[in-house]
């Protein structure tokens, strides 16, 4: 029974060895905890761990929390922008009411330069009496102003937009063309010569059966309306007489 007994505590004895060993084991195994000044503890990285690397593409964080992300900003302030967007279109506006204004607004005309020709009877009577008479308008053409000194016994009619002018001229001597052969036309009760100017495409008709001879200059396109005024005014202010043409050519 003695020797039972000393097996046994020699067998407690072993295991107890053998529990005290492993206890020690796992406390070196364990990492030794550090203090900081705080007093939390932190426990100690292994010796052996190294720390992981950066990703080479990772972008730093941006600032602030992830409640409240960063905006972009240009810099400039919101009504500075709107400013300049709209500004190129308030100027496109403003250049299309000057224009469609610049169209309604009537259009002034440079006063008309005419040369003088030779009128011997153009302080006479006859002119005396036609020129205020003469209406302001003929057709699409109205009276001009004449830059001075004007030549006696003459006015000029343009369109609104300027252009040739109708001209005529009273108290002119007999044209060099007008002879017994040269046909007439009567517009009104008038009878008219007409010598044509291709070169500058228009037409002088000159009334041959008044006291004096009278020209009326009329560019090609204005139509027969001029002539039939003109007829008019002279028919109500100058008599009529017989004509006198020049003798034929030889």
């Amino acid at each position: 029974m003695a020797a039972d007994s000393s097996e046994a505590e020699s067998s407690e004895a072993g295991l107890s060895k053998g529990t005290a060993d492993s206890a020690a084991d796992s406390t070196a195994a364990a990492p030794t905890p550090t203090v900081d000044h705080s007093g939390a503890e932190s426990p100690s990285p292994a010796s052996d761990a190294e720390p992981e690397p950066a990703s080479a593409g990772a972008e730093p964080a941006a600032l602030g929390t992830a409640d409240e992300p960063a905006t972009e900003s240009s810099g400039y302030p919101p009504a500075l922008i709107a400013t300049a967007v709209a500004l190129p279109v308030v100027l496109v506006v403003a250049v299309l009411v000057a224009a469609v204004l610049a169209l309604r607004a009537p259009t002034e005309r440079e006063p008309l330069v005419l040369g003088p020709v030779p009128a011997p009877a153009a302080d006479g009577p006859a002119c005396a009496a036609l020129l205020p008479a003469l209406p302001v308008d003929l057709g699409d053409y109205s009276k001009s102003t004449l830059v001075e000194p004007a030549p006696p016994a003459t006015r000029a009619w343009q369109r609104k937009d300027g252009g040739d002018a109708i001209v005529l001229r009273c108290g002119l001597e007999r044209p060099l063309e007008f002879n017994r052969a040269s046909p007439l036309q009567i517009v009104n009760g008038v009878q008219w010569f007409e010598v044509r100017d291709a070169a500058a495409k228009a037409s002088t008709w000159f009334a041959v059966d008044r006291a004096t001879y009278i020209a009326l200059t009329v560019p090609d396109g204005s139509g027969p309306t001029p002539l039939q005024g003109v007829s008019d005014t002279i028919t109500a202010n100058i008599p009529a007489q017989p004509i006198d043409p020049g003798p034929l050519p030889n």
